[in-house]
């Protein structure tokens, strides 16, 4: 009898390697990965340059105290954020990257109301979880924190409740867990707009969005926004726990010593790993995705889109969803036996989260395997 809590419902194999894009179980069964370990192993699961770097690190040492400085947090906050008047607080996981995005909307503006919107997903602790508009998982765990309020996603009607009282609006650009779900250009200007003409913070999510997985560093980069804070982890890693809170210096005055803090937050292996990923990102890698979204959005539109048991298809570079009129579960169930992991994703999507670094020829085999598998009469 297992001696974990029965928060997952775990698929009945353990991964026990992988190597570049595919997995290896407890039974000897290698996959193709789809999944990036839900965009977090974006470079795959073998990166030589995210290993050395990680290893040689370990050979010094992997845990400080945020007490003293630290190079490294320095060396990885620049890679982000560049030459731009920007600073970064290192955490360990997105959802503590929204918290503190919450904490640091609120006490910076001085006010305590934030607009999120239907379907987003912002993380399961205390504030992260209210700013989720999912229901399923808040069962059981109220109160919720106060002053959260809830607008359509992608609506021009949302931006009548963009409003002077708020402290903050916090969005995704792609909305992951929601359904892989896309705002479109106008919409997301219309937003930025209202923020700033009503004095209001712009936070955007970019935990599963960004390092690279819509080709841009960050997905918001592809509208030309300028959010005031932005968020980020799964994939700033490589797979070591990592979030990021990025905002615009003049807010630094909320977040003074002692206002808030983390204790494994920036720890020296994580932020090894995050150098090593975000040296790799550079434009020519980011252009070669870009090209490889190309071919995986025009193949799952000419060998999926029309299928009987697909309604459509939506997404940004490599983080693509396919809805469907069946239920999402047995189809990533028949993935597996074919050999090819995928994931779930809200409205019965099939979201395909495949590792930067693959190639066209796989993920022209992971399109054939989904064909092979949605055909009628699942």
């Amino acid at each position: 009898m297992s001696k974990l809590f029965p928060t997952y419902a775990r698929y009945p194999f353990d991964i026990v390697s992988g190597h570049d894009c595919y997995l290896t179980d407890d039974h000897d069964n290698t996959y193709l990965d789809f999944t990036s370990g839900i965009g977090v192993c974006n470079l795959g699961y073998s990166n030589a340059a995210v290993q050395a770097s990680v290893a040689e690190q370990a050979q010094k040492i992997w845990h400080t105290s945020n007490l003293y400085q630290s190079q490294l947090q320095e060396q990885v906050a620049t890679l982000l954020v560049g030459d731009a008047d920007k600073l970064v607080f290192f955490c360990n996981s997105g959802t503590e990257a929204n918290e503190a995005a919450l904490k640091l909307a609120r006490k910076a503006s001085g006010k305590s109301a934030v607009l999120t919107f239907s379907d987003s997903f912002h993380g399961r602790t205390y504030g992260a979880l209210s700013m989720t508009d999912n229901p399923a998982i808040q069962v059981g765990f109220g109160p919720l924190v106060p002053d959260i309020r809830f607008a359509p996603y992608n609506d021009a009607a949302a931006l009548t409740q963009i409003t002077a009282d708020l402290a903050a609006v916090i969005l995704e650009v792609v909305q992951g867990e929601g359904g892989v779900n896309p705002a479109s250009s106008e919409w997301l200007h219309q937003v930025a707009a209202k923020c700033k003409q009503e004095q209001v913070l712009l936070i955007i999510d970019e935990v599963q969005t960004g390092n690279g997985r819509t080709g841009q560093l960050f997905a918001y980069q592809n509208y030309g926004l300028q959010p005031d804070i932005v968020t980020t982890a799964k994939g700033l890693a490589n797979g070591l726990p990592v979030g990021a809170l990025i905002g615009n210096a003049d807010l630094a005055s909320a977040f003074t010593p002692g206002s808030h803090g983390t204790t494994f937050g920036g720890n020296k292996l994580a932020m090894a790993a995050a150098k090593a990923v975000l040296t790799q990102l550079t434009p020519a890698f980011l252009a070669q995705v870009q090209a490889k979204a190309a071919y995986l959005e025009q193949l799952l539109q000419t060998e999926i889109a029309p299928l009987p048991q697909v309604t459509g298809i939506t997404g940004l570079g490599l983080m693509q969803g396919i809805h469907l009129n069946v239920a999402v579960g047995p189809v990533v169930t028949a993935l597996q036996h074919a050999q090819l992991l995928t994931l779930s994703a809200k409205h019965d999507t099939l979201r395909l989260l495949p590792p930067l670094t693959i190639t066209e020829e796989q993920l022209a085999q992971g399109v054939a395997t989904i064909k092979q598998v949605l055909q009628p009469g699942l």
